[in-house]
């Protein structure tokens, strides 16, 4: 398995582009697996439904199953937000692991910027961004920009700089939590 995030500000595009992206490596022949952070209290599952309102009445975990998929939530209360290094061992294997998010933490990204959203560039402060995909030109950017809709070429991009799971997981295990 090998793994890269997709990184960038809310509102940069991130969710959209790895839409588009997985069907690409998936018909490249990939399995492909990802793991995406929120910054806020979310739901996987609706108000009055059982699975809700098994988290509501205090359950830690509520594994939900049916004939075409199951998922686990599990309620972190006042527990430490997960780092990735820990979400990244629940995932079985697969050939590709892209990680939206977790902007903060040491795996290889490409950044995901917009000119629009008013946010600065991340790959300035990360040398662990490889490349940009944007949607206007950053000749200061020292690494590859490439057009926010190119897929094809942010999928080769993908596909010549995730790395080996071993070596993330090592690197992320001899850091502290991420801020």
């Amino acid at each position: 398995m090998r793994v890269i995030g997709l990184a960038g500000w809310s509102g940069s595009g991130k969710t959209t582009l790895l839409t588009r992206l997985i069907p690409v490596l998936v018909a490249r022949g990939l399995s492909v697996s990802t793991i995406k952070h929120a910054h806020h209290a979310f739901d996987v599952d609706r108000p009055g439904k059982d699975s809700f309102l098994h988290r509501q009445a205090g359950a830690r975990e509520v594994l939900v199953a049916s004939r075409r998929r199951w998922a686990l939530m599990r309620e972190l209360r006042d527990e430490r937000e997960p780092r990735l290094a820990e979400l990244v061992a629940l995932i079985d294997d697969c050939d590709i692991l892209l990680v939206e998010g977790f902007k903060r933490e040491e795996h290889v990204k490409v950044e995901v910027y917009r000119k629009a959203n008013g946010k600065p560039p991340l790959h300035p402060d990360d040398g662990r961004i490889v490349a940009v995909a944007s949607d206007v030109a950053l000749p200061d950017a020292g690494r590859p920009v490439i057009d926010i809709d190119d897929i094809e070429t942010i999928a080769d991009v993908v596909l010549a700089h995730a790395e080996p799971v071993e070596r993330l997981m090592e690197r992320l295990s001899a850091h502290g939590p991420a801020e």
